[in-house]
């Protein structure tokens, strides 16, 4: 029977993700360690360990250098990490051999369904007439008139920044309203535009075209303030920026500058630098300007998926079969 182990630093995030026990979803053949692996349990079951093959984790994942992964786990083949980005632990797996499967798919749709909800709404005047309704109840003919400005979501013309997996999926929800959707990434190639029935821009345009922008990029030095007040300057008075991304990406003194300067624009910001926002930031106060606190991701009963995305994977190791998850190398350089 194969030896298998859990790694992580948070075992009641792990029992939330794979259940209680954790390795009841996975298939009955693997023989579990008895003891979640951390840095201070690798030693007391070194002799479990250095026949471990398979190894399963969410968020806390116990992070290993390559010494230690080659001491204490000779024979691993694979981590299954049943979250999203593995940049923080999974360079030195890779650079020993052992294979990475991330369950960034999974844990990208609740995000599309997320921004989906809000770029429908956002097209109708949704927010900012909603806190006009709510501080005023006398305003109704106000709000409505405000509405009026909106074209709704025929024919709109929604930008996405970013065609990862997120951005892939989300595309795939567009398709069935009556939307225009014009993308911005550098790695996507023309053939790939075509097969998703987008068209490619420049940011340039997207800003100033676009009913709603939405930022999906990659998380990464390259992207760091990539969205700053050239841009934004850039919107039209209707327009919404939504980010769902990293809140590092933006400008955030641009953006607050940019909304002031026309409050018919609107901010959806499920992420912000620092997160959550300072005390003092004017995002708290500004009436254009709608906070949610990082819920686009998967959440409660959502990060299930995650585990059922990772034994499906273990599965397809098992049958030799490859895996749209599995991570290399070379994928993080431009993954989140």
């Amino acid at each position: 029977m194969d030896k298998a182990v859990f790694f992580s630093t948070m075992e009641q995030t792990l029992c939330k993700v794979y259940g209680e026990p954790p390795e009841a979803i996975v298939k009955p053949e693997l023989e579990f360690c008895p003891v979640v692996i951390r840095e201070d349990t690798l030693e007391e079951n070194r002799e479990f360990l250095k026949d471990v093959k398979y190894g399963f984790s969410t968020w806390g994942m116990t992070v290993l250098t390559e010494e230690q992964i080659r001491d204490y786990f000779p024979k691993l083949e694979c981590v299954f990490y049943a979250a999203g980005s593995v940049q923080y632990f999974a360079r030195p797996f890779l650079n020993c051999g052992v294979r990475v499967f991330s369950a960034w798919r999974a844990n990208g749709i609740p995000v599309a369904e997320f921004t989906l909800a809000q770029i429908l709404l956002a097209n109708k005047g949704y927010f900012q007439s909603l806190k006009k309704m709510k501080d005023h109840p006398g305003r109704f003919d106000e709000a409505a008139q405000y509405c009026d400005t909106f074209g709704g979501n025929y024919g709109k013309r929604v930008g996405i920044i970013g065609v990862g997996v997120i951005g892939r999926y989300l595309i795939g929800l567009l398709r069935n309203f009556c939307l225009e959707t014009v993308v911005f990434d550098p790695f996507l190639s023309d053939e790939d535009a075509t097969s998703l029935g987008v068209k490619k821009c420049s940011l340039e345009e997207i800003f100033s075209t676009c009913s709603v922008i939405s930022n999906h990029l990659a998380n990464n030095e390259q992207t760091k303030g990539m969205l700053n007040g050239r841009l934004f300057d850039l919107m039209a008075d209707n327009a919404t920026f939504i980010n769902t991304g990293r809140g590092a990406q933006v400008v955030e003194a641009d953006l607050i500058r940019a909304l002031q300067e026309h409050p018919n624009r609107t901010a959806l910001l499920d992420v912000t630098d620092p997160e959550p926002a300072l005390p003092d930031s004017p995002f708290y106060t500004m009436d254009n300007v709608f906070l949610t606190p990082h819920r686009a991701g998967s959440v409660e009963d959502e990060v299930r998926r995650m585990a059922e995305f990772m034994v499906e994977d273990y599965q397809r190791v098992l049958r030799g079969e490859p895996s749209p998850d599995e991570v290399t190398l070379d994928m993080l350089k431009t993954m989140a």
